[in-house]
């Protein structure tokens, strides 16, 4: 297959000041916070929209968050199938967040480690595919993670796991 050389794609994406919601999350729990997102209250943060996926109100439970995105070309590496670093961002988000919905207001995190497995290729035409986080533990100082990549078939793309330390007051 060839491909014209100079066949030139564009995308564009606006978003707003990602501190605003910086600003308000310490003052709601992670859950609160991450539904007052979801609802509009607060913007998502702006690699939401450079990869273009989705959180709603629905995908988000007490220790449990779900991302979605439909696979495009402008997240294609240069073997022709969706960056490794794509799936990353995607289970690092739904790991992070379902940590963040069991934390209290005032208490942040930051991720310690992020181990991720891929299993098969992401590629266009294939439809949506979500990324599910779900808290394994939370203890003090630590809490513990894992999360699965699955298409509308529940077929395993990668999964994750992640540790993150708490920044309590």
């Amino acid at each position: 297959m060839t491909h014209d050389a100079h066949s030139e794609r564009t995308r564009t994406f606006s978003w707003q000041d990602p501190l605003l919601s910086a600003s308000a999350a310490p003052d709601l729990s992670g859950l609160e916070f991450l539904r007052a997102m979801a609802r509009g209250v607060y913007p998502p943060p702006p690699v939401m929209h450079a990869l273009d996926y989705t959180l709603t109100e629905d995908d988000i439970e007490d220790g449990r968050v779900t991302f979605r995105l439909t696979p495009r070309e402008f997240h294609y590496n240069p073997i022709g199938s969706v960056h490794g670093g794509v799936y990353a961002t995607l289970l690092d988000s739904a790991l992070g967040c379902a940590v963040h919905t069991k934390l209290p207001a005032g208490t942040g995190y930051t991720t310690v480690d992020l181990a991720v497995k891929y299993l098969r290729p992401l590629r266009v035409g294939q439809g949506p595919v979500r990324a599910v986080g779900e808290v394994i533990s939370v203890s003090r100082q630590v809490a513990t993670a894992h999360a699965r990549l699955l298409d509308e078939q529940d077929r395993l793309y990668a999964h994750a796991t992640t540790t993150c330390l708490l920044l309590r007051p």
